[in-house]
């Protein structure tokens, strides 16, 4: 028994009825992009600025700032991220401006030393480099005088080698 063939598929779709939504024109090219094809997408996803905060938000929260804010001193840490913000937007001297949110930070580091040791640590090899960069850039009160008296009684010889010649 052999089967008619299959009638021709239709030049334009025919609306389904289950569809509420229009049938594009198979003429004209797909338009692309998010505004063109659903009105409502920036209240869906938020306005621009909404979106470029939060993923800037996402890009600024750096693997230092997780792990301040993991420990016990994230109040702390955020109240000195926050003055070190304004302090730069304000361009004042930070040092000056966040000393005291500074120390309170410091104190709480300390009081969560288990925590924040490697912090700590590092904190402190940095304070022994520059230690040692500005003895040895100042040498110390008696070696000045030490180079000083050498190089004048230099300096005296040169001159009385000149006036006996």
């Amino acid at each position: 028994m052999s089967y008619p063939p299959p009638p021709p598929p239709p030049t334009t779709p025919s609306p389904s009825p289950s569809s509420s939504e229009p049938t594009p024109d198979l003429d004209t090219p797909p338009v692309v992009g998010l505004a063109a094809t659903d009105e409502g997408a920036e209240s869906k996803m938020g306005s621009g600025d909404e979106v470029a905060q939060v993923e800037e938000e996402e890009e600024e929260e750096c693997g230092f700032c997780l792990f301040m804010k993991g420990g016990g001193c994230k109040d702390a840490f955020v109240a000195w991220e926050k003055c070190v913000e304004d302090a730069e937007k304000r361009s004042d001297d930070i040092v000056d401006k966040c000393a005291e949110v500074t120390a309170l930070l410091k104190k709480c580091m300390d009081a969560h030393a288990d925590y924040y040791e490697p912090v700590l640590r590092a904190e402190q090899a940095m304070v022994e480099a520059a230690a040692d960069a500005a003895a040895s850039a100042n040498p110390e009160p008696e070696e000045v005088t030490r180079i000083e008296i050498k190089r004048a009684a230099a300096e005296n010889v040169g001159e009385r080698k000149k006036t006996t010649d």
